[in-house]
């Protein structure tokens, strides 16, 4: 890795990460806020989910009901709306680091200094680390946060079950982020690395999403990754993480190490 490299790219995208992680802090901040609101008419709205046919239940995450703020918690916000947040960085981000300094010439510029191609690539990994990691810490403090002052005492709160949860976010992420950053690694257009990724992105998302709707098509979630991703299963204690967590991990593992590696290798349009 090339730390003046990596010092200088921080210092570009650092605000964008920013505008990230409080994005996703208002709207875990407002869920915990929303929430003694639902709870006090928790029997009736438990009443209507249980109404509701199994496949809606969990295609949006409402398995855990909203007797709980973690329940509430997992499903209208981790099972959802912070997926779309952070998908949309990893496709956004991993393009500026990658597809757009080829597209626009300055990658050029970055190989001309004193350094590899290998060690390029490497840096702009580390700083799409850097910044997912930032907004997943924000977002899981703010948690933390938003319990003490909209709900009440943290010895209440299932803290572990919580950090538990936003693990399985993290991993997630670094998967959807290192099948964006190989795409962007090999790709000389900022449209087509931005476009493929938010295919591959969201086209495996819903297949996810179509899969929970109906026992008759849930072989669709096997080809998805995201099947991996159980917030709901967490927080009730129904999912085992062990082999899902470690897929996710060889995913993002293997994807980071293969754009590296091609990038590397590849004829660049300089």
């Amino acid at each position: 890795m090339n730390s003046a490299l990596y010092k200088h790219m921080m210092k570009i995208h650092i605000k964008g990460m920013m505008n990230y992680a409080f994005g996703s802090a208002f709207y875990i901040l407002l869920m915990f806020w929303l929430f003694p609101s639902f709870a006090g008419n928790n029997a009736a709205l438990d009443e209507l989910i249980k109404s509701l046919p199994p496949g809606m239940t969990n295609a949006f995450n409402l398995g855990s009901g909203f007797g709980t703020v973690e329940g509430f918690i997992s499903g209208e916000y981790y099972g959802l709306l912070l997926v779309l947040i952070v998908s949309i960085f990893c496709i956004m981000f991993s393009t500026q680091l990658m597809a757009k300094l080829v597209d626009q010439g300055s990658m050029a510029y970055l190989l001309a200094t004193p350094t590899t191609r290998g060690k390029v690539a490497m840096t702009q990994a580390a700083v799409f680390m850097t910044g997912l990691l930032s907004i997943m810490a924000v977002t899981t403090l703010c948690g933390f946060a938003g319990y003490s002052l909209f709900i009440g005492d943290l010895s209440d709160f299932h803290g572990a079950a919580y950090l538990r949860m936003n693990l399985a976010a993290l991993l997630l992420f670094f998967a959807v982020g290192g099948i964006a950053f190989l795409v962007s690694s090999l790709a000389n257009d900022e449209k087509n690395a931005l476009g493929i990724s938010a295919v591959l992105t969201f086209g495996f998302f819903s297949l996810d999403f179509i899969g929970k709707l109906s026992e008759k098509i849930n072989w669709l979630r096997n080809l998805t990754y995201f099947s991996l991703y159980d917030p709901s299963g967490i927080i009730g204690g129904q999912t085992e993480t062990a082999l899902a967590w470690s897929v996710l991990i060889v995913i993002g593992l293997v994807t980071f190490a293969a754009g590296i590696a091609l990038f590397r290798k590849r004829d660049l349009p300089l």
